[in-house]
């Protein structure tokens, strides 16, 4: 069985798909004030960061004025948390998804002092990554599911402390690609390892295959679904709804053979923090139980994120409605 029939045999049903649909994450140009970042940048370079933060004020004003569906996404994400954990002291309404974007311009600076070379990198914690490195170390490769909490650059650098540790970034940055594109005008080596993928094809799926034989790990978000006109998720609680979540990370571990790891971040009030998770030895995906163990596989990743998101809940960015099957132009998902 291909990878495409794989994913494609495994879509467990819910009333909330018929119920509610979106436009597709791929399909919103989430960074689109990013001239008004490279100004930003030059201030906080110079100045410091609370002149960075004064001056992004009027971006973010702006931003929310002309992005309606980002506006929307935000306040309704504030919303599910607070319902779902109302002793959770942050704020929603408008003041809350003011900060919640404001968060989102701090982490595109966090991104350009990265590889600008300016970001304390000595102010990093790591938690559990004797996970990745003794790994490493032992020639033994992985895949590792990150999510959209923080910074994920981080997650590049980490190959910076450790040469041993090599990364695949899977990424559809079509959406992004200004950003991208300042982000290699920094630092060439941003571009670096980075895997443009819109749909787990059979020979993709050989390509990966080789990389974790030799000892890389191979880095896929585990909170946006794919790419494609019709994306294959299964549905898991998530802030007290039920959400669609990708499939492809469990299916592809199956057919890699190999561990699987979660990896989370976010800002501190100094630096960052990253951490790594043990999810599974491996996954495999019996044809009889696979819609059954893919929905627990992707309950068990939701509510890892539902908890991480507890600890940095501003810090979560996806702004499109999380909670619909999103629909995506059949023309969009062959960029």
């Amino acid at each position: 069985m291909t990878v495409n029939e794989e994913t494609q045999a495994a879509q467990p049903s819910h009333p909330l798909q018929q119920q509610r649909s979106g436009r597709h994450w791929a399909q919103i140009n989430e960074v689109s004030f990013v001239a008004g970042m490279r100004l930003l940048f030059f201030v906080c370079r110079v100045f410091g960061r609370w002149p960075f933060r004064l001056m992004l004020y009027p971006v973010l004003v702006w931003y929310m004025a002309r992005n309606p569906v980002a506006r929307k996404a935000s306040l309704d994400y504030l919303a599910h948390l607070r319902a779902s954990h109302p002793t959770l002291a942050t704020p929603i309404g408008l003041r809350g998804a003011f900060l919640h974007f404001a968060a989102f311009g701090e982490s595109l600076l966090d991104k350009m002092l990265l590889w600008g070379g300016l970001f304390p990198m000595d102010k990093v914690t790591v938690q559990n990554g004797t996970l990745i490195t003794e790994a490493a170390a032992q020639g033994r490769g992985g895949l590792m599911i990150c999510t959209h909490l923080g910074n994920l650059e981080l997650c590049r650098l980490l190959g910076r402390r450790h040469p041993n540790v090599r990364l695949t970034v899977l990424v559809h940055t079509k959406h992004a690609q200004a950003f991208n594109n300042m982000l290699a005008q920094l630092d060439p080596a941003s571009q670096m390892n980075l895997m443009q993928v819109t749909e787990m094809t059979p020979a993709t799926a050989v390509i990966l295959a080789d990389k974790v034989a030799q000892g890389e790990f191979v880095v896929i978000a585990g909170d946006r679904v794919p790419v494609s006109p019709n994306p294959r998720v299964a549905l898991a609680p998530f802030m007290g709804e039920a959400a669609p979540f990708p499939i492809g990370p469990y299916v592809l571990a199956s057919l890699l053979n190999c561990p699987v790891f979660l990896m989370f971040s976010r800002r501190t009030r100094d630096g960052a923090e990253l951490c790594f998770e043990g999810f599974r030895e491996q996954i495999q995906l019996p044809r009889k139980q696979r819609d059954q163990l893919l929905g627990e596989l992707a309950a068990d990743y939701a509510a890892r994120l539902e908890q991480h998101c507890l600890q940095a809940p501003l810090q979560w960015f996806n702004f499109y409605d999380f909670w619909a099957l999103p629909t995506l132009d059949s023309n969009d998902a062959k960029h």
